[in-house]
């Protein structure tokens, strides 16, 4: 099979690296960067170039841009794919990708699934990349509903061959609300953590607790901004909810009572020990 990957950085660098070392798949890449096209194909973690020729031939193209860019990208490109190729994005909200392409794909020959592949790191760029970044990762695709369950069986099957360990469908409304929770809400919580004037002099006096809390601080402000915004609806309940919870423990040290605050706290275990149980 011949699949085309679109923007060489954190998740499509991993993704083209994957690929190569788990399949006998032809991978062809692009990304505006001249010298990360070099740098993966030198690094054999793609075979060459995508060009419109070759883009012609792919049967699979994921797209690993931000949403705008996913949007532009599909839309500029979408008389050059094979009919029956299958298009995935990989973009970290789905509804405005999904509401803009599943449309188009419909009238046309080729097929849509909104993808997000659930893995990350602190860093950005294909130098990050690593073919082992999607281990034991969720893979969660958004179809619309009306595709065929071949098709949904072979994207499936297609993930789980790259290592990820369960493939999630659900409705690209379910994934934003999740996702406004699970990621997008954690990396304002680190953003408006390590502002604290006391981070500067942290060393010494930090551990484990420091370094979880302020990993992600390191983002993208740019990509993130984006994806804040697009899912705005999902995320602002979310901040909402925590400034809200934080309030109680503030109430409780305002109000000298420990009572309350232990009763907070056994609440909060008490949940986590439930969430790691389930797992």
């Amino acid at each position: 099979m011949n699949i085309g990957v679109v923007g060489l950085g954190l998740i499509g660098g991993s993704l083209a690296k994957t690929i190569k070392l788990h399949t006998a798949h032809t991978v062809y890449g692009c990304d505006l960067n001249p010298q990360t096209i070099l740098q993966a194909t030198l690094l054999e973690a793609i075979d060459g170039e995508m060009t419109d020729e070759t883009l012609r031939t792919c049967d699979l193209v994921l797209v690993a841009l931000y949403p705008q860019g996913i949007i532009d990208w599909i839309t500029g490109h979408a008389r050059l794919f094979k009919p029956g190729a299958l298009i995935i994005d990989c973009g970290g909200v789905k509804q405005v990708i999904c509401d803009a392409i599943a449309p188009m794909a419909r009238a046309s020959a080729w097929r849509f699934i909104g993808g997000h592949p659930m893995a990350g790191r602190e860093f950005s760029g294909f130098k990050y990349a690593r073919d082992n970044l999607f281990d034991n990762a969720s893979m969660i695709l958004t179809p619309m509903g009306d595709e065929d369950p071949a098709l949904l069986q072979q994207a499936q099957s297609f993930f789980l061959d790259l290592g990820f360990r369960q493939v999630r469908f659900t409705t690209p409304a379910n994934h934003d609300e999740m996702i406004a929770f699970t990621s997008q809400l954690a990396h304002i919580v680190s953003s408006a953590y390590v502002k604290c004037p006391r981070a500067e002099q942290h060393r010494g006096f930090s551990a484990g607790s420091f370094a979880d809390m302020t990993r992600v601080a390191r983002l993208s402000e740019d990509m993130w901004t984006e994806l804040f915004f697009d899912n705005r609806d999902a995320l602002l309940p979310e901040v909402e909810g925590l400034v809200e919870r934080l309030a109680a423990y503030r109430d409780a040290l305002r109000d000298n009572d420990r009572e309350g605050m232990r009763h907070l706290l056994r609440e909060g275990r008490e949940i986590k020990e439930r969430l790691d149980a389930a797992q």
